[in-house]
């Protein structure tokens, strides 16, 4: 008798892998139009580093940071982004799902729904985007006099991390509305995107009413303004001093749990497409 092959076991991450890479593959497949995705996006992180130089030509200094700190500050929230981007970017076309009804065939898959979702996709074209804020970041760490040493280096990649988890909590906490709003997509991208922009901004610029929104309802202040300001030394304005810094897991824990909460109550509303 032969010898006895044992069944294989594949991986929970098996399906997910496998949808990923075919994505992938998808967006290689057409050269010309992919270089012009990654051409744009590119020219839109460009775009965002020239208002940041203009604005900082100008006033010179802003809200206690010059051009140098700006870079850094710039740097950190777009790298956060950016690559947040990547991976929840695509929870945009949930109410594309929604009206159209395929939202349903995800429901008969044997997978949790929201995960589904993250792995149904991802845009490389959006690499290019962190690219810019990635040479900033580097080129705003090298013009700061700042002290390093291993606990700044790991306010940084504590912050980077942090930032991610945290941008992509606010892209889940935007798609778990979807189900309430339809097609409210201009609301939610006035928190997401409009959160990428408060966060390249020095939060000491903004009013009271906006600091506690974008320091803790929102705190997209801990992806980058406070640890530029732990970086830079700097003591920080009042509500939001710079050894916050340190808490950006705090913070993006609390976005998660806001994010599932509207998660979980938006899926039980939803009653199906209807078709």
């Amino acid at each position: 008798m032969g010898d006895i092959v044992a069944p294989r076991t594949e991986s929970w991450s098996t399906p997910y892998v496998a949808v990923l890479r075919s994505r992938i593959r998808a967006q290689r497949s057409y050269r010309l139009s992919f270089a012009s995705e990654l051409l744009s996006a590119f020219l839109v992180g460009l775009v965002e580093l020239a208002e940041v130089w203009l604005i900082f030509r100008t006033a010179r200094v802003l809200g206690g940071l010059d051009l140098d700190g700006a870079l850094l500050l710039f740097g950190l929230s777009n790298t956060s982004f950016a690559l947040s981007q990547v991976l929840f970017g695509h929870l945009d076309t949930l109410p594309v799902l929604i009206r159209m009804g395929q939202l349903d065939a995800y429901h008969l898959r044997p997978q949790p729904l929201l995960l589904q979702l993250i792995t149904s996709d991802i845009s490389l074209r959006r690499f290019a985007r962190a690219s810019v804020s990635i040479v900033a970041l580097v080129t705003g760490a090298a013009r700061n006099d700042i002290a390093w040493s291993s606990t700044t280096a790991a306010l940084l990649a504590l912050t980077l991390v942090g930032g991610i988890a945290l941008f992509g909590g606010v892209f889940v906490c935007a798609a778990g509305l979807q189900f309430y709003l339809i097609d409210g997509s201009e609301l939610t991208n006035s928190f997401t995107y409009g959160g990428s922009f408060a966060a390249t901004q020095p939060a000491s610029v903004f009013p009271t009413p906006m600091r506690l929104l974008f320091g803790f309802a929102i705190p997209v202040s801990f992806t980058a303004y406070l640890p530029t300001l732990a970086l830079l030394g700097l003591p920080g304005p009042p509500l939001l001093p710079a050894w916050l810094a340190w808490l950006t897991p705090v913070a993006a824990l609390w976005v998660w749990l806001l994010a599932l909460g509207l998660w979980r109550s938006g899926t039980r509303h939803y009653q199906g497409g209807g078709g």
